[in-house]
């Protein structure tokens, strides 16, 4: 079997105060990019669960994920996994959620408990069960679908050696960021009213609020250069996505994000674009 674990884009992301558990209310548009990584899963030679993952290495999301799965009775033959990463790893795009929450999916039919094992692994793992367009709330466990957008793209630049999310929270900690959460609820609110005709995120780009955008740069200021070169290649909104390190500029379509690429100073080589994806299969 092969499918896709499609990124992960964070169109605003409003951030609360620290819960108790150690997590932040969040109030955040997600969006499941075209732009996904390749996973091929097959019988494995052995009698235990293998993951591979070439070129990333240490423990593997999958791989807790593949034991919660077993732990809660699930009795397939032991499998192979292989993961094409295609996702730029610890940018802000959710591609080890994504994959987690693929194979997830592999007990979909089997394990009625899938969401909370989703929401132990990870605050993006529950929203990438069924990716598309959804707001979410909590710590990532509330996710509300949405009327698909209306078409837009974006070119997305990877920051160098990834960042880590728990780093950027705790600089956005120390920053005093945070938000109540009656804050928290009228922004839900006006995103529901926005989004609520499959509008395209360029006629709401007042919403499009990164709160993490300045822990990220306090820890790597990079980005903040790779915003403005977005923005003069003619982006009608850059932010970051996620905790970063990943600079986004939103464009009308694949054919103007592109053109922008194109038009990147040469250390931005490993610029890409992307557009919605929904309906990815299993």
């Amino acid at each position: 079997m092969i499918f896709r674990a499609p990124a992960k884009l964070n169109l605003c992301l409003y951030l609360g105060r620290r819960r108790e558990d150690g997590y932040h209310e969040l109030c955040s548009l997600f969006c499941a990019l075209a732009l996904s990584d390749r996973i091929e899963v097959r019988d494995a030679a052995g009698e235990a669960d293998e993951v591979v993952c070439r070129g990333v290495p240490g423990p593997n999301l999958v791989g807790v994920a593949l034991d919660g799965m077993r732990a809660r009775g699930w009795r397939r033959a032991p499998v192979r996994i292989e993961i094409e990463k295609r996702i730029p790893v610890a940018a802000g795009l959710g591609g080890g959620s994504a994959d987690a929450a693929a194979v997830l999916r592999l007990a979909a039919a089997e394990l009625p408990d899938l969401w909370e094992l989703a929401i132990g692994l990870g605050a993006d793992v529950p929203s990438q069960l069924e990716p598309g367009f959804s707001l979410v709330a909590g710590a990532g466990e509330l996710v509300d679908p949405l009327p698909e957008p209306g078409e837009f793209a974006i070119a997305i630049i990877p920051g160098d050696g990834g960042l880590d999310t728990g780093a950027v929270y705790a600089e956005a900690d120390s920053l005093g960021l945070g938000r109540d959460r009656g804050e928290l609820d009228q922004l839900a609110a006006r995103l529901r009213t926005a989004t609520a005709a499959g509008a395209s995120p360029l006629d709401y780009t007042e919403l499009l609020v990164n709160d993490l955008e300045q822990a990220a740069i306090s820890l790597r200021p990079e980005i903040a250069e790779a915003l403005g070169a977005l923005e003069e290649v003619g982006a009608v909104h850059a932010m970051v996505t996620g905790s970063g390190p990943t600079a986004v500029g939103l464009f009308a379509d694949l054919d103007a994000a592109a053109e922008a690429v194109a038009q990147l100073p040469p250390r931005y080589a490993n610029a890409v674009v992307s557009a919605p994806q929904h309906n990815l299969g299993p």
